[in-house]
């Protein structure tokens, strides 16, 4: 064996240098809460009057949210549309919230058992009700539930996963495609349109924090940046039909730091290391009427993602609950030609 090397104190002085050089990570903005449990004590501002709140929320299954804290949240906020997705059910979950006060709640379910799915609760009774995606039921089934209301038509979303290595981009491009040409034609006939939900995409480099790694990662892939773009800008189909707009991101263009999922590994909450990836898209003449976007960013814990709320003024959503017929039934329905049930 040959003899032990003797470190030089100049290589003892370097070696600290290194290691002195080596950044740790910080935060773009350590203001964004950091809890790392649900809060115990949860307030948010009322609405204003004269005004409605919409929320969406990715649930990451909503039998172990309720038992974190998701009906805390639900209190606290009190929005008058409640979107959710990844709900992971099958059935509808008849304690998910007070049916008294969401009277209108609406369910798709995915055809493997505990995965995916979506929800809507309203405190509004919607024009009428549609599920999945024209001439792409098989791809869009627990993905997408349309709400026809009389001042705009609400798409609460749940985007496929591209997954590891992107295997599944291909899917996610065609479902993409699809997506599109919903929103088109609903602008073609001239409604006003909300898409909200998880997205799963980060639009920009501000919309997570360590873009450079993440190049080739589901979510921040090119192509599902690229498809996301088609949607912000105008129509190529020649109709010429105008962009939609993120609306938090139109709010605070410059913001960094703000995320709407923290994965629960890497102690990425603590760190604040996440991705943007739940949105309120609408068209353009609905900006008028926004009061407010924000992510509640202090809801987290009983999600790997956080709530986002926006708040709109003017608009009409017909009736609430309180204004209809009490014989509207609170048993579930089956939807026909689909796998989504309607609670009324």
């Amino acid at each position: 064996m040959p003899p032990k090397r003797k470190v030089s104190s100049k290589n003892n002085s370097e070696s600290a240098s290194t290691t002195k050089k080596k950044k740790t990570w910080e935060p773009f903005d350590p203001t964004v809460p950091s809890n790392t449990t649900f809060p115990t004590d949860l307030t948010f501002p009322k609405t204003p009057k004269g005004s409605i709140k919409l929320a969406s929320y990715n649930v990451s299954g909503l039998q172990g949210s309720i038992k974190k804290g998701f009906k805390q949240y639900v209190e606290a906020d009190d929005p008058d549309v409640l979107c959710l997705q990844e709900t992971k059910v099958n059935q509808p979950v008849s304690n998910a919230v007070d049916d008294k006060v969401y009277k209108y709640r609406y369910w798709a379910y995915d055809d493997k058992k505990g995965y995916s799915g979506v929800a809507v609760f309203s405190k509004y009774k919607p024009e009428k009700v549609e599920y999945g995606l024209p001439k792409y039921d098989e791809g869009s089934r627990g993905r997408v539930i349309s709400l026809f209301f009389p001042s705009f038509t609400l798409v609460a979303c749940y985007v496929p996963n591209a997954g590891d290595k992107l295997k599944n981009l291909p899917r996610r491009q065609t479902f993409n495609e699809h997506m599109e040409k919903y929103l088109r034609y609903l602008q073609k006939e001239g409604r006003s349109v909300i898409w909200a939900g998880d997205l799963n995409v980060a639009h920009t480099r501000k919309d997570l924090a360590r873009p450079d790694t993440n190049t080739k990662s589901a979510g921040f892939s090119i192509e599902e940046r690229t498809d996301f773009d088609r949607v912000l800008s105008t129509s190529t189909d020649g109709n010429n039909l105008p962009g939609l707009i993120d609306t938090w991101r139109h709010f605070h263009p410059d913001t960094e730091g703000h995320y709407t999922y923290y994965s629960y590994r890497f102690q990425c909450r603590s760190k604040l290391i996440g991705w943007r990836l739940d949105y309120f898209v609408v068209t353009p003449d609905l900006m008028d009427k926004i009061e407010e976007s924000t992510i509640r960013q202090i809801a987290w814990g009983a999600s790997d993602h956080v709530p986002l709320v926006l708040i709109l003024k003017d608009v009409d959503l017909g009736n609430t609950t309180t204004k209809n017929n009490s014989s509207d039934s609170n048993s579930d329905k089956e939807d026909e030609g689909s796998d989504a049930s309607e609670e009324k």
